[in-house]
């Protein structure tokens, strides 16, 4: 991702992104920008993986844990399947004139 300033500087955000990451984030938080949680003197205490995997693990309402299957109504119980529609035939009783 380069990106062009107005004095017509070129500015690499991945680079800068990743020369970066390790540096406390502003904020009381106590993380890097990376996301790993910093101990005292920021030391890495929990990487971001280790958290992220911790928060599915415990959270009932995470997403992989959301994921229904999907049931047929009409496989589960046939007497609510739609049933064909009958129509009758009409005669048609009108007179023609010759």
């Amino acid at each position: 991702m380069k990106y062009k300033t107005m004095q017509g500087r070129e500015i690499d955000m991945e680079k800068l992104m990743r020369q970066n990451e390790m540096m406390p984030a502003v904020g009381n938080m106590r993380v890097n920008a990376r996301g790993d949680e910093l101990g005292p003197g920021g030391v890495v205490v929990r990487s971001r993986e280790e958290v992220v995997a911790e928060y599915y693990e415990t959270n009932p309402n995470a997403a992989s844990k959301r994921i229904k299957q999907v049931v047929n109504p009409v496989q589960d119980n046939p007497q609510t399947a739609p049933q064909p529609v009958k129509t009758k035939k009409s005669i048609d009783t009108t007179e023609t004139e010759e």
